[in-house]
């Protein structure tokens, strides 16, 4: 079964695009196979647990924030004070 995926959206300078796309098409592969595939190749030995942070989780708070967040946001994100 496919990882699920997620939509993201990046900058690229014009020539470097227009690069991506020749060798997605020469390849007969999308340009986001392409990417997918040469972030594979550049990031051999980094994996999900390496960068569990909440601070990048993909997670939603609903709900009214603490008024110190600003303040304490360390303690709120890894549990810890300053």
């Amino acid at each position: 079964m496919p990882a699920a995926m997620k939509r993201t959206t990046i900058m690229l300078p014009e020539d470097l695009r227009r690069r991506a796309l020749l060798c997605a098409k020469q390849k007969g592969v999308s340009l986001g196979e392409l990417i997918r595939d040469s972030l594979s190749v550049a990031l051999p030995g980094v994996s999900y647990d390496a960068l569990a942070d909440p601070l990048f989780e993909d997670v939603v708070f609903d709900g009214p924030g603490p008024a110190d967040v600003s303040e304490k946001h360390d303690r709120y994100l890894y549990d810890d004070e300053p």
